[in-house]
């Protein structure tokens, strides 16, 4: 099995700039000069804007496709999947994005991409997609608890610095029984290979990861990028 690389981003930088280190970081986890990337915009409902934003930001540093679901996903559906060096997953609506996914197998190209060395990323939706569970507003504002993919062990929790309801919510779900796991600040990154952490990255001065537990929560060594 060839290594295998996820990285989940809390969100964005404060800058493009900023988050442009974040992206150079995840580039450089492939192992070609320009490698072929896949933009998933299902969380957005495959908003044009979004995917013309993917080209402009990325296509002059790799080779740039995306994946569409509607009116229905194309029939080189698991070439395409399996052909990328890595897969960006756009933030939204975590929820109906998992749903098309398994409706579709998707979500199984993605495992089998994932374990042939495919390099997974994305902020928000993008991050908590891979883990057992996540913290979402996929059903409204108030926040919620629910199941993923599981890839990776534990729950996730994006945005942990920039949303001031998500680091008490958090915390009150895991207390009441949620998955212990791991929380993001924006501009953040966790890069897991295999299902364990091998390195936290940030392109924010100050912003971190945490792994949040029934006992409280830990702040993990976090390295700045420049």
């Amino acid at each position: 099995m060839a290594e295998r690389h996820i990285v989940g981003l809390g969100g964005g930088g404060d800058t493009a700039a900023q988050s442009d280190l974040l992206y150079d970081y995840i580039l450089g986890l492939t192992a070609r000069a320009r490698p072929r990337m896949l933009y998933v915009p299902t969380a957005i409902a495959e908003d044009p804007d979004g995917i013309v934003t993917f080209y402009e930001r990325f296509g002059g540093r790799v080779e740039p496709s995306h994946l569409r679901t509607f009116p229905w996903p194309p029939e080189n559906l698991r070439e395409l999947i399996l052909e990328q060096d890595a897969i960006c997953v756009n933030g939204g609506n975590t929820a109906n994005m998992l749903a098309i996914w398994r409706v579709h197998g998707i979500d199984e190209l993605l495992r089998e991409a994932w374990e042939r060395g495919v390099v997974l990323w994305g902020a928000s939706a993008g991050m908590i997609c891979w883990f057992e569970a996540g913290v979402t507003d996929s059903f409204g504002p108030e926040l919620a608890g629910m199941d993923c993919l599981g890839f990776l062990p534990g729950s996730a929790c994006p945005h942990y610095d920039g949303e001031e309801r998500r680091r008490p919510r958090y915390r009150e779900l895991i207390e009441d029984g949620f998955r212990e796991g791991v929380a993001a600040d924006d501009g953040v990154g966790i890069h897991y290979v295999g299902t364990e952490i091998a390195e936290v990255v940030t392109c924010r001065p100050g912003a971190a990861a945490y792994r949040v537990t029934r006992d409280g929560e830990e702040k993990l060594e976090t390295k700045e990028l420049r």
